[in-house]
Order: structure tokens, then C-alpha cells, then sequence
């Protein structure tokens, strides 16, 4: 397939026309200086922003096993509408991601759905118990060469297994991404702890749950020579412990999520369980604190936890309702409102947050690549003239429990290529074998 882009700004740079053959940029000129190949097709990007297709450190796909909830290919087409050519699928499905069986089977499924390219994350112990490694070798080596480890959802909480699982995967240059919470800090924890939590009578998620295992684990990976990373960072203080622990020169990266740069614990105060998620919302000083982490660097990456659920494990009492939003249609929106208006970062820095820096870590070398001649044409436009009230047409997902629902957010996400293939076209999603 031959793509003429014309007009688009790369990095919200001088515009640029790119042509692009059989999945590979071959040029990059000054607009109207490119003459396209006789059958090349041409988009239109005047006016927006080109980044490197975006890469998602940490998605729940759901398959096998909750397809109520999401699928890979359902996942994979709200990944195309937000921007997303690269994905890491999390490893809490049934049976759980913890074999070179499983985890080449939801390799399979993204390669067929064929909308981004599906990394599967394998889990750190067999069946997340948290007692025993699973298979990590095995997975390694396996066809989706699993390089990221997660027990999401559930913390690694034992210290020897976290050690002897940081050991292991150095030897293949991987790492173990953890979910810091130890879980005797936060037994019956429903939001944030605080004075909110107090006057809503719901038990409180302490800080130091999430910090204490960080800085555990931290030092466990000084000690190994290994590389750990802090999935879904939500307050000051697990920032600081982040920052001491790279001042020591260890080898640990942070992601956060885009509804921790946005949202606060007074969302609760309604009881609406879209808000109710792990690690909870906290409060206006963690947002704040979080976002200047993310422009500083301490905060290595923005990464989603999109957290398909089907109605009726939200739309019930607060206690019992599930935990998780969807996050891959809004995230680049919420990023550009909390952190690009504002003027705190460049579209350079986007393009390192949200694709470079992920990529990096869960070492997908043919993703975060530059927008270059010779480079992969995996892309994103994002227009920021546009935007609105979000909703559920702007969800492509399976799932429609985003917290964003009835917000305004800014810009929007019109064209992604993978491979040099449009996957998203002014908006709507492209299936492949689809096309008119």
C-alpha cells in the first residue's frame, strides 16, 4: 500500500508531506514537493499534530476467559481509535497468561485482528497466587517474546519470590512490573484514605501501601542488578521514592495512568463507580505532583490500565462494583488538556511518554520509532482544533465504563497507521477486510 499524508506537523513541528510505501516511510519534504506513486492514496493532516503510533504499557483485554467484559480484537479497535499501534496485554485472564501456550494465543489474536500490534504480559507466578514463578523462560522464548512480567491486579507481595523473579528475567533483559500494594495495608479499602474517605464512611487505600513496595522493590532490584517498573504511580509520596531510587542509579521506571493526571477523590462524593478504580483516586496535591513527575522525567510513561467491565459490575452499589475504567479512547485527550494546553510539556515529550519511553521499557524495538525515512510507519494525527463532549460514540471498545463520560476534552485522535495501513480513518475505525 502506498499513503501520500499531506500537510501534517510532525512532533507539532513545520508541516510535512510523508510518503509512505509498503509499511516503510520512504520520504519526508516540504508539502507539494512529493510526487506520489500513480494509485497512492492521500490524507489530508493540514492543521494537526503527527506523533509516532502510541504504545500502551498496560491494557486488560480480558480474552481468554471474560469476553463479556473485552476481546483482543474489540481491545485492539479501541486501541486504533485512541491512537494506539503497540499494546501490552495484562496477564489476569482465564487461564491466566502464565504459560508459552496462553501467551501465544493472545499473540495470535492480535496478529489476526491485525488493528496494532498485541504484546502479551506474562505473569510473574503461576495463576497470580503469588507463590510459585510461572513459566518465564518459557514465555520469553516463546513466539510473542514476552519480555514484561505482571501479577496486575495483585501485588508480588513476597519479598524472596519478587527477588528470585528479578533474577530471572536479567537474564533475558526483561522486567517485572509491579502492582505496588501491599495488601495488608488496604483489606476493605474502597477509595483514597483520607478526610473524604472518612465522611463517606468508605475504608481508605493509605499511600504508604503503594510507596513501601516500591521502595522494597527498589532496592531488591539494586541488589539484583535487574530492572523493575511501577505500574499506575499514584501519589506524591510513591514519586519520591521513584526519584531517590534513580538518584541511587537503580534501574526502575513509573508509568501513570491519564485519569490520575485529571481526576480526584472528591469524584467518589457521588457514588458513581466509574470512578471507583486501583489504585483510587487520590487527592488535588497528588495531581499536581504527578504531573510535574511526568514533565520532569521521574514518571517515565503514560500508560492507560484500560479496565473493560459490562454495565452491571459498575451500575450497582458502590462496595460491590468492580474496580477499572476503559482509558485508550481518552488517553491522548486527556494528556493533551492536563499537560500540552497548559504549555508544561512539548509534543516532543508526547511522543516520549506515550510511545518512545514504552516501548523502550517493554522493549518493543519496532515500535516508539522516529518519524523518519527508513522507520516503520506506525503513526498517529491528532487534531487539536477539534474535540468536545466525550461519549459513548467515541468508544470503540466492548465496554463503555469510562470516567470521562459527559466531560469536554479537547482535540481528537482523526488518522493511525500501522504498518503503514490506515487503521483509523478521520475518526472511525478501519477493520481489515472491511474496507468499501
Amino acid at each position: 500500500m502506498t499513503l501520500l499524508l499531506t500537510g501534517a506537523q510532525p512532533y507539532g513541528e513545520q508541516p510535512r508531506d510523508l510518503l509512505i510505501v509498503d509499511g516503510v516511510i520512504r520520504e519526508v519534504a516540504e508539502p507539494g514537493t512529493i510526487t506520489a506513486p500513480e494509485g497512492a492514496e492521500t490524507i489530508d493532516l493540514r492543521g494537526q499534530v503527527l506523533l509516532p503510533g502510541l504504545v500502551d504499557l498496560h491494557v486488560h483485554l480480558r480474552e481468554p476467559g471474560f469476553e463479556s467484559s473485552e476481546t483482543v480484537a474489540t481491545g485492539s479497535r479501541a486501541a486504533a481509535k485512541g491512537g494506539f499501534t503497540t499494546i501490552f496485554a495484562m496477564a489476569n485472564t482465564s487461564p491466566v497468561q502464565d504459560t508459552a501456550g496462553v501467551v501465544e494465543a493472545v499473540w495470535a489474536l492480535g496478529r489476526d485482528a491485525g488493528l496494532a500490534d498485541v504484546r502479551p504480559i506474562g505473569a510473574v507466578t503461576v495463576s497470580r497466587a503469588g507463590e510459585q514463578l510461572a513459566e518465564l523462560g518459557s514465555m520469553a522464548d516463546s513466539r510473542a517474546g514476552v519480555r514484561v512480567f505482571s501479577d496486575d491486579g495483585d501485588c508480588v507481595f513476597d519479598p524472596l519470590i519478587m527477588r528470585r523473579a528479578l533474577e530471572y528475567v536479567r537474564a533475558f533483559d526483561g522486567v517485572v512490573a509491579q502492582h505496588a500494594q501491599e495488601p495488608k495495608l488496604t483489606v476493605g479499602a474502597q477509595m483514597n484514605e483520607g478526610a473524604v474517605s472518612a465522611e463517606l464512611g468508605l475504608g481508605g487505600w493509605p499511600a504508604v501501601a503503594e510507596s513501601s513496595i516500591i521502595a522494597r522493590d527498589a532496592l531488591l532490584a539494586e541488589q539484583t542488578g535487574s530492572r523493575v517498573h511501577v505500574c499506575h504511580v499514584s501519589t506524591e509520596a510513591a514519586i519520591e521514592v521513584v526519584r531517590w531510587a534513580k538518584a541511587r542509579g537503580i534501574d526502575i521506571t513509573a508509568e501513570v495512568t491519564p485519569h490520575h493526571l485529571i481526576l480526584t477523590e472528591e469524584r467518589v462524593r457521588g457514588f458513581d463507580a466509574r470512578f471507583k478504580v486501583n489504585p483510587p483516586l487520590r487527592t488535588d496535591a497528588d495531581v499536581v505532583a504527578l504531573r510535574a513527575a511526568l514533565a520532569d522525567g521521574t514518571i517515565d510513561a503514560v500508560a492507560t490500565d484500560h479496565a473493560p467491565h459490562p454495565r452491571d459490575a459498575k451500575e450497582r452499589e458502590w462496595d460491590f462494583a468492580a474496580m477499572g475504567m476503559v482509558g485508550l479512547e481518552s488517553a491522548l485527550r486527556v494528556v493533551y488538556a492536563t499537560m500540552v494546553e497548559p504549555g508544561t510539556i512539548t509534543w516532543q515529550d508526547v511522543a516520549r511518554i506515550m510511545s518512545e519511553a514504552p516501548a523502550r521499557i517493554g522493549r518493543a524495538d519496532d515500535a516508539g520509532r522516529p518519524i523518519a525515512v527508513g522507520e516503520p510507519a506506525n503513526l498517529t494525527a491528532f487534531d487539536p482544533s477539534a474535540g468536545g463532549e466525550f461519549t459513548e460514540a467515541d468508544l470503540a471498545g466492548k465496554s463503555t465504563n469510562s470516567p470521562f463520560l459527559g466531560m469536554h476534552l479537547p482535540g481528537a485522535v482523526t488518522t493511525t497507521i500501522f504498518r503503514g495501513v490506515p487503521t483509523l480513518r478521520e475518526g472511525n475505525v478501519v477493520i481489515p477486510g472491511e474496507e468499501s
